[in-house]
C-alpha cells in the first residue's frame, strides 16, 4: 500500500509543486506552470477542488466512463485521502487546483451552508464531468478568485474571494443536478439495486445480527458514497436514503405482522430493533397506527 502523506496548509501544497503563496488560506494553481512532482497519495487538511483537462483514469478510485469531454471536477474535503497512483517519477501536471482552507470560511454565509454542498464527500468515480460551456462559467469563477489573489490585499478581499467561491460552488451544485438528469438511465440501475439490496436484507438473517441496514451499507454494496446515493434518491424519488430503508422496513413489518403466531416483540427483534417500543414509535409514525391495530384492523 503506497504511504499517505498528510499536508496540513495551503502553504504546504504550494510548496510541494512550486507555487508561490499569495494568501495563506487559499491558492489557484494552474499545474501547467508548476514544477514536475511525484504523484502521491495525500491526506489534505484543507478543501481542494481540481479542474481535470483530460481523462484521468489513473486516479485512486479510478474514473468511470465520460458523459462530457470538456472537463471534469472533483471534490476533496479536509481528511479525504486523495492519490493519484505513481511510482515516484515526478511528470508535469495538467489542470487546474483550488485549495482553501476551513479557516477562509468561518463566520461567513458559505462557513453556514459549507455542508449543504455534499458533493465534497463523493468518492473520486462520482466526479462531476462539464459541459463547454458549464466549463466556460467554471473558468470565470476560478480566474475572478485568481484576479482577487493577484491584487494588494485590502478590506474587501476576503468577502470577495469568499463570496466568487460561494458562486462556484453554487453552480457546481447546478451541474451535479444536471448530471443526475442527464445519467437518468444509470441512475434506475442504482435504483433498482438499492431496492434488492433492501430487499435481500430483510429476508436474511442480517437483521437480527447487526439490526436495521445504514445508509453507508447499502452505500457500500452499490460502490458508490453515501452522500452520493442520498443526493440521487433525493433527485429521483424526493425521499432520502434513510427515509426508503424505513420505508422498506414498514413494507417487510407489514407482511410479518399477518403472521399472528408472532408476537409484534418477535417481529421487532427479527426486523432489528433491540427495544420493540422502539419498532412501535416508528411504525406508529409511518403508518398512523400501531402494529397492534394494524394486526386487529387486518
Amino acid at each position: 500500500m503506497s504511504d499517505i502523506h498528510k499536508i496540513n496548509s495551503v502553504t504546504e501544497y504550494n510548496n510541494s509543486v512550486g507555487q508561490e503563496t499569495l494568501h495563506p488560506l487559499i491558492s489557484v494553481i494552474d499545474f501547467a506552470k508548476t514544477e514536475p512532482f511525484a504523484f502521491v497519495k495525500a491526506q489534505m487538511n484543507f478543501y481542494a477542488i481540481f479542474l481535470k483537462d483530460i481523462k484521468c483514469g489513473n486516479i485512486t478510485y479510478g474514473i468511470n466512463n465520460y458523459d462530457y469531454e470538456e472537463g471534469t471536477l472533483i471534490f476533496i474535503s479536509p481528511g479525504q485521502v486523495y492519490g493519484i497512483e505513481s511510482n515516484g517519477e515526478k511528470r508535469q501536471a495538467s489542470g487546474t487546483a483550488i485549495l482553501f482552507h476551513p479557516d477562509l470560511i468561518h463566520g461567513t454565509s458559505l462557513g453556514k451552508t459549507i455542508d449543504n454542498y455534499s458533493f465534497f464527500s463523493y468518492e473520486v468515480n462520482e466526479a462531476l464531468h462539464l459541459s463547454a460551456r458549464e466549463r466556460e462559467l467554471i473558468n470565470q469563477c476560478i480566474d475572478n478568485i485568481n484576479f482577487e489573489l493577484q491584487h494588494a490585499i485590502d478590506t474587501h478581499s476576503k468577502e470577495l474571494i469568499v463570496s466568487y467561491l460561494e458562486l462556484f460552488l453554487k453552480y457546481s451544485k447546478r451541474f451535479y443536478e444536471r448530471q443526475f438528469v442527464t445519467r437518468n438511465h444509470v441512475n434506475k440501475d442504482v435504483l433498482a439495486r438499492f431496492e434488492n439490496i433492501l430487499k435481500d436484507y430483510f429476508t436474511s438473517e442480517q437483521p437480527l445480527i447487526s439490526g436495521l441496514p445504514s445508509v453507508r451499507y447499502c452505500a457500500d454494496k452499490l460502490f458508490i458514497s453515501p452522500n452520493y446515493l442520498g443526493d440521487l434518491l433525493k433527485k429521483e424519488t424526493g425521499k432520502s436514503a434513510q427515509e426508503h430503508i424505513q420505508l422498506k422496513m414498514i413494507d417487510v413489518a407489514k407482511e410479518k405482522i399477518f403472521d399472528t403466531e408472532k408476537s409484534i416483540s418477535e417481529i421487532a427483534y427479527e426486523l432489528g430493533f433491540k427495544h420493540p417500543q422502539h419498532f412501535t414509535r416508528m411504525f406508529k409514525k409511518q403508518v398512523g397506527i400501531s402494529p397492534n391495530e394494524y394486526r386487529n384492523m387486518n
